[in-house]
C-alpha cells in the first residue's frame, strides 16, 4: 500500500495516511485504542500530545498583543509620522507632546478593547459545544475541543461531526457534507473500507469535521482532530468570510465618507498655506492634524465597548451572543419567523390519548406506541418522551425484545421499530405523520383483525385527523406489520402495513405569549409562523395567541410558486404550514428580498439552512449542534419575552454607537472647517498641531462613557437602521452651526478682545473644547436635552474635562502647549458664546428631526446581496 511507507515515522497513537482504506482492527491497533474507547487518563495524555481539537490554537489574546495592535491604526501612523517630522526639523518638544497624545489614545483604546475581549471570552465559554464519547467504556459528554485521536464518538441526527474518523457501526446514517463538497443531498455512510486513493466524496466509511448528521446513528473512531482534519487542510480554499452585516456596511460607508472629506481638507489646506508662503513643515503638520482631528479615531474602541457592553447586558437577560456584530442586526430586526413549539406553546407536550381506527380509546395502540418510543435510539424528540412518561411502565412491555430499527428521517417522516414477543412472530411498528403512515398502509387494524383500506376507510381516518387537529391536537398515526422469522429490516419493509390508530398530543399556548407578541408588535416587529404541522393545528394556535389565522400558505402551495410568485405571496401570508425543511430557507430568502430584516428562531436539524439565510439566526442552548452553530444568537431560555429584552439591548447598543458617530463627526467637522478657513484668513495658524491633537484627545474622553449611556424609550420602539445620507446631513447641519459660532468666536477674539496669536489660540482651544463637551448632551437625545438624563459617568467626565479645559491656560503646562492665561472678561465672553451655541444646537436638532420624521418612510431593503454562505461557521 502506498501509504504504508508513511508509517515509519508515524508518532504513537497516530494512524497511517489513508486510514479510510485500513481494516478496522488494524486501525484500532495503530491508534492504540479499542472499540470501547479510551480511558480518561489516556485521553488527557493525548490531549497534551495532539493539542486541542480546534481549527486554530486558542489565541492567547495577551495584553501586549492587544496593546501592540493599537499602533497599526492608520491614524496612529499619521501621528507617528508627524512626530518624526517634528524631530527631524528640531521641534523636539512638539514631538514629545504628539508622542504623549498618541500613547494616551492607544492606552484608552487598549483598555476598552482588552476589557471587551476578556468579557466576550467569558461569555463564549458558556455556549461551548459538547459531544458524546466513550470514555472508560461509558458514554460521557465532553467539550468538543478535548476529543483526541482514538476516542470513539457517538453520533445521532442533528450532531455536528467534531472529528475526522472512520465508522465502526452505523444505522441508516446520512451525513450532509455540503460544507466540504458543495453537494446538497446527504450522503449514505456505513462501516467498511474505501480505496486508498478515494477522494472525500468517495470515502463512504469516513466522516469529517464540520459536516453534520441528517439521520440515523453511528459510532466513529476519531483519527484526526484540530489542524490535522480535512477541513483545516482546505480551509484557505474555502470561502469562510461571514456575510457583511447591515451595521458593518454602514461603518464601511461612513469610513468612505470620512476619507473623502479628510483628503479634500488636507490637500486644500496644505496647498493653500504653501501658496500663502507659510512654513512648509508647519503647514504639513497642521494639515495632518486637521485630518486626525476630523476622524473619530476612537470609533473601533467605542464600537467594541458598546457591543461588549450590549453582549453582557443580553447575557444577563438570557441571550448569548455568538457574533458581536449580530447585536446590531437584532436591533434592526422587523420580522421574526418562528416555529410554534416552545415559543408560542409551552413546549411541554403531553400524550392526551391513544385511539383505534374507530376513534375509541385503545390500550393496544398505546402499547405499540410505547414500544416504538422506548426502543428507538435515533433522534430524541419530545413526542417520544411524552409517550414514555404518560403512564407507569407496564409489565407486559418486558415480553418484547427489540430486533431492529429504521430511524426517523425528514423525508419519510416515520420511525419504525421491529420487536418480537417471546418466540412468536416479529412485529414492525411504525409511527409518524398521519398522511405519511397512511401512504405505506393497505390494511386497517380493527379490534377483530385487519381489513382492506379502501377510499371510505381512508376518508374516515382523514376526517378524524382534521377534527382533532382543528381542536389544537398534534396527531400522529401508528401502523403495524407482522412477519415470520425475519432477521433484519429496512425501509423496503414499510409497505402493506395495517393502520392501527392515533396518538393525540397537546401542547397548550404559553402563558403570557399574547402579551409578548403584543410587545414585539409595539417595537415594530411582526411575527410569522413557519411550521411542519398541519394547517388546522397552526390556525387553532394562531387564534389562541392573537395572530391572524386566515392568511395561510401550505408547503404544497409554496412548491408550485416561482421565485417572484413566492416574493409576492409571503407579503400576505402569516402562517406557513405543512412546510418541508428545504422550504423554510426559501421563505426566509423571499421575506428578506421583500425588504425585511428577518430573524429566524429554530432549534432543529432542518432549521439550519433558514438560520444561515436569515439576517439574524436565533436558536436555544438545547438545540441540536447544527442549529446552535448556524445561529448568531443563543437563547438560554426558549421564551419570546427573553428575545424582547434582547432586541431592546440590541437597539440600545446601536443607539449608543450612533451617538458617538453623530457627536464626533458633527463637532469635529465644524471645527476642522473653521480651522481650515481661519488658516487662510489669519496671518498665523489658528491652532498648532499639538493643540489640535490635545483638543481632540480631551474631547474623546467622555465618549468612553457612551457605551453605558442611558437611551430614551422612544429610541427602542422601532427597528433602527444605518442611514448614511442622514449621517451626512446631520454632520453638515451641526458642522455649519459649529462653524458659525467659531467665526463668532474669531470675531470676538480679534475685534473685541484684540487677541494676539497666543491668546487667540488659547481662547479658541477653550471654546472649541467646551462646545465639543456640551454638544453630546444635546445630540444624545431627540427630546429636549434637559428632559433626558445622561448616565452619571458621561456627565461626570464631561464636567471634569470641561474644568480641565478652562484651567489648562493657568497651569505650568501652558508654556509647553504655547498657551497663555485668559483675562476674566475674555473667559466670560467665551462662556456666553458657548451657552448660545448650545441653545442654537438644540433648535437645530428639533428642526432636523422634525423634518426627517415628516418624510414618508419607504421599505428598507436590508436583504441586500448575501451571496456568501454562513456555512463555514459550522466548522469554525
Amino acid at each position: 500500500m502506498a501509504s504504508a511507507a508513511l508509517s515509519v515515522n508515524r508518532p504513537p497513537g497516530a494512524a497511517e495516511h489513508a486510514y479510510w482504506s485500513l481494516e478496522t482492527d488494524r486501525l484500532v491497533e495503530q491508534l492504540e485504542t479499542s472499540t470501547s474507547g479510551l480511558l480518561s487518563v489516556d485521553a488527557a495524555i493525548r490531549l497534551g500530545k495532539f493539542g486541542r481539537n480546534a481549527l486554530a490554537p486558542r489565541s492567547s489574546g495577551s495584553a501586549f498583543t492587544v496593546f501592540a495592535r493599537q499602533f497599526r491604526s492608520p491614524l496612529v501612523l499619521i501621528l507617528v509620522f508627524a512626530a518624526a517630522v517634528s524631530v527631524f526639523v528640531g521641534e523636539g518638544h512638539e514631538a514629545v507632546i504628539i508622542g504623549a497624545i498618541v500613547l494616551a489614545s492607544c492606552v484608552l483604546s487598549f483598555t476598552q478593547e482588552y476589557g471587551a475581549s476578556r468579557a466576550m471570552e467569558a461569555l463564549q465559554q458558556r455556549i461551548s459545544r459538547k459531544a458524546t464519547v466513550l470514555r472508560d467504556s461509558f458514554e460521557q459528554s465532553v467539550d468538543v475541543e478535548t476529543i483526541v485521536p482514538g476516542d470513539v464518538v457517538c453520533l445521532s441526527a442533528g450532531n455536528l461531526i467534531p472529528v475526522d474518523g472512520v465508522i465502526l457501526e452505523a444505522r441508516d446514517f446520512n451525513v450532509s457534507e455540503s460544507v466540504l463538497t458543495g453537494e446538497t443531498f446527504p450522503v449514505v455512510k456505513s462501516a467498511g473500507r474505501s480505496a486508498s486513493g478515494a477522494g472525500i466524496a468517495q470515502r463512504t466509511n469516513a466522516v469529517f469535521t464540520g459536516t453534520s448528521v441528517r439521520s440515523g446513528t453511528a459510532k466513529v473512531l476519531a483519527v484526526a482532530t484540530g489542524a490535522r482534519t480535512e477541513f483545516a487542510s482546505i480551509a484557505e480554499a474555502l470561502e469562510r468570510r461571514v456575510p457583511e452585516t447591515e451595521f458593518a456596511r454602514g461603518i464601511r460607508m461612513f469610513g468612505y465618507l470620512m476619507t473623502e472629506i479628510m483628503l479634500a481638507i488636507v490637500i486644500l489646506v496644505f496647498f493653500a498655506n504653501v501658496m500663502l508662503h507659510r512654513p512648509l513643515i508647519e503647514s504639513l503638520l497642521f494639515s495632518l492634524a486637521l485630518a486626525v482631528g476630523l476622524t473619530p479615531e476612537l470609533l473601533p474602541a467605542i464600537i467594541s465597548v458598546t457591543l461588549a457592553s450590549g453582549a453582557r447586558a443580553m447575557a444577563a437577560s438570557g441571550v448569548m451572543v455568538r457574533r458581536l456584530d449580530a447585536i446590531e442586526n437584532l436591533g434592526s430586526m422587523d420580522l421574526l419567523c418562528t416555529d410554534k413549539t416552545g415559543t408560542l406553546t409551552e413546549g411541554v407536550i403531553r400524550l392526551d390519548g391513544s385511539f383505534d381506527v374507530e376513534g375509541k380509546p385503545s390500550s393496544e395502540v398505546l402499547l405499540w406506541a410505547r414500544l416504538n418510543a422506548m426502543l428507538q435510539t435515533g433522534l430524541k424528540n419530545p413526542l417520544d418522551e411524552a409517550i414514555t412518561t404518560a403512564q407507569p411502565v407496564r409489565d407486559d412491555l418486558y415480553r418484547f425484545t427489540k430486533i431492529d430499527e429504521i430511524p426517523y428521517d425528514f423525508v419519510r417522516k416515520r420511525l419504525s421499530v421491529a420487536v418480537r414477543e417471546g418466540m412468536r412472530e416479529e412485529i414492525l411498528i411504525t409511527k409518524g405523520a398521519v398522511h405519511n403512515v397512511l401512504d405505506v398502509c393497505s390494511l386497517v387494524q380493527g379490534p377483530h383483525g385487519s381489513r382492506s383500506l379502501d377510499l371510505a376507510e381512508r376518508e374516515a381516518i382523514e376526517e378524524k385527523f382534521r377534527h382533532w387537529s382543528a381542536q389544537g391536537y398534534r396527531v400522529l398515526g401508528l401502523a403495524i406489520r407482522r412477519f415470520q422469522n425475519k432477521a433484519g429490516f429496512s425501509r423496503d419493509d414499510e409497505t402493506a402495513m395495517a393502520f392501527g390508530g392515533f396518538l393525540l398530543f397537546l401542547d397548550p399556548p404559553k402563558e403570557g405569549v399574547r402579551k409578548t407578541l403584543s410587545a414585539l408588535a409595539d417595537r415594530g416587529i411582526g411575527v410569522k409562523v413557519i411550521s411542519g404541522d398541519n394547517r388546522y393545528v397552526a390556525a387553532h394556535l394562531a387564534e389562541a395567541v392573537g395572530l391572524r389565522s386566515d392568511r395561510i400558505m401550505t408547503g404544497e402551495d409554496l412548491s408550485k410558486l416561482t421565485k417572484n410568485g413566492l416574493l409576492a405571496g409571503v407579503r400576505k401570508t402569516d402562517l406557513f404550514v405543512e412546510i418541508d425543511p428545504n422550504q423554510k430557507e426559501r421563505i426566509v430568502e423571499a421575506l428578506r428580498r421583500s425588504g425585511h430584516v428577518v430573524g429566524y428562531l429554530g432549534d432543529g436539524i432542518n432549521d439550519a439552512p433558514a438560520l444561515h439565510e436569515a439576517d439574524i439566526g436565533i436558536s436555544v442552548d438545547t438545540a441540536v449542534d447544527v442549529a446552535r452553530e448556524a445561529a448568531d444568537i443563543i437563547l438560554l431560555k426558549r421564551d419570546l419575552s427573553v428575545l424582547v429584552r434582547g432586541v431592546e439591548d440590541g437597539r440600545r447598543t446601536f443607539a449608543n454607537t450612533m451617538k458617538y458617530i453623530s457627536i464626533t463627526t458633527s463637532a469635529n467637522f465644524g471645527n476642522m472647517i473653521s480651522m481650515a478657513a481661519a488658516s487662510l484668513y489669519l496671518p498665523f495658524l489658528p491652532l498648532l498641531a499639538k493643540q489640535i491633537l490635545l483638543n481632540n484627545f480631551l474631547a474623546d474622553i467622555p465618549a468612553l462613557a457612551i457605551a453605558s449611556d442611558n437611551v430614551d424609550p422612544d429610541q427602542l420602539r422601532r427597528p433602527r437602521h444605518w442611514d448614511i445620507h442622514f449621517v451626512r446631513k446631520f454632520m453638515i447641519s451641526f458642522g455649519l452651526v459649529s462653524s458659525l459660532f467659531d467665526l463668532l468666536t474669531f470675531a470676538f477674539l480679534l475685534y473685541v478682545a484684540h487677541a494676539e496669536a497666543s491668546m487667540f489660540r488659547t481662547g479658541w482651544f477653550v471654546e472649541s473644547l467646551l462646545t465639543q463637551l456640551l454638544i453630546p448632551l444635546v445630540i444624545r437625545t431627540r427630546k429636549a436635552f434637559w428632559t433626558s438624563r445622561p448616565s452619571r459617568l458621561l456627565a461626570a467626565l464631561a464636567l471634569t474635562v470641561g474644568g480641565i479645559a478652562i484651567s489648562i491656560p493657568y497651569t505650568p503646562v501652558a508654556n509647553w502647549l504655547a498657551m497663555v492665561p485668559l483675562p476674566l472678561p475674555v473667559l466670560l465672553g467665551l462662556l456666553a458664546i458657548t451657552a448660545t451655541y448650545v441653545v442654537v444646537s438644540e433648535l437645530t436638532k428639533h428642526l432636523l428631526f422634525d423634518h426627517e420624521n415628516g418624510k414618508p418612510r419607504g421599505r428598507r431593503n436590508s436583504g441586500r446581496d448575501r451571496s456568501v454562505s454562513k456555512s463555514a461557521r459550522l466548522a469554525g
